[in-house]
């Protein structure tokens, strides 16, 4: 007997149900079903931009169980692309995740209590805990050792629930990492680290917009972000 697969978490259902070649009745076309985990996986993946690991996550199964799902759903839709298919939205083993379930996580790169203007070389993170808007429990994590450029602090961070990420300079390059891994950065922030992640959940903190070009501690070392 084969395993039954699990739920796969479904965060939107997509109002569409049948997609058809122009001037073509449904009635004279094959039809490909295409589950709607399957178009979860696209939309997490292609539209979102999600690395494999972060889209796992958001489904809530397995990188290996993903990889699977998004083979399927592209060849699916290449197929009724390029061979002229209907391609009909339905089924799959879903749950589609509540509004406001999730818990969750937002990060700041800290020195003291306040927040560090290098994403790169903060001397530790803040991890708060959010949950009905407001500040539940506050945890550190450890930098790691090198230039954050190029270290894999996205997907560390990622993978202990972190959403948001609460910047003061950052690069562009390790911006685009985290969105890969799930995680929005919010940029040009100061003061202290839960001062920030306060007016954030009051919605008065905004994106400045602003990429660091360079380590301001060292003037020679040029981020290649």
């Amino acid at each position: 007997m084969p395993r039954p697969s699990c739920q796969r978490t479904v965060h939107t259902i997509s109002t569409c149900a049948v997609f058809t070649p122009d001037g073509i009745p449904l009635s004279a076309l094959e039809e490909i079903i295409l589950s709607l985990d399957e178009l979860e996986a696209l939309r997490l993946s292609d539209l979102e931009g999600l690395y494999q690991d972060a889209a796992a996550r958001a489904m809530d199964i397995s990188r290996q169980t993903f990889g699977r799902i998004i083979k399927s759903a592209r060849e699916k839709t290449a197929n009724a692309l390029f061979n002229g298919k209907a391609l009909r939205i339905t089924g799959g083993n879903i749950r589609l995740k509540n509004a406001g379930e999730d818990i969750m996580k937002i990060a700041v790169p800290t020195v003291g209590d306040q927040i560090d203007q290098h994403f790169g070389h903060c001397e530790k993170y803040s991890v708060f805990t959010i949950a009905d808007n407001a500040i539940q429990t506050l945890e550190y994590m450890d930098s790691p050792a090198g230039c954050g450029c190029k270290s894999n602090i996205a997907g560390v961070l990622a993978q202990s629930g972190v959403k948001i990420l609460i910047a003061g300079g950052i690069g562009n390059g390790a911006v685009n990492v985290l969105a890969n891994n799930g995680i929005k950065t919010i940029k040009g922030a100061s003061g202290t680290v839960r001062t920030a992640v306060e007016l954030f959940l009051q919605g008065k903190l905004v994106d400045s917009g602003d990429i660091c070009q360079s380590h301001a501690h060292d003037p020679n070392h040029v981020c290649q972000h």
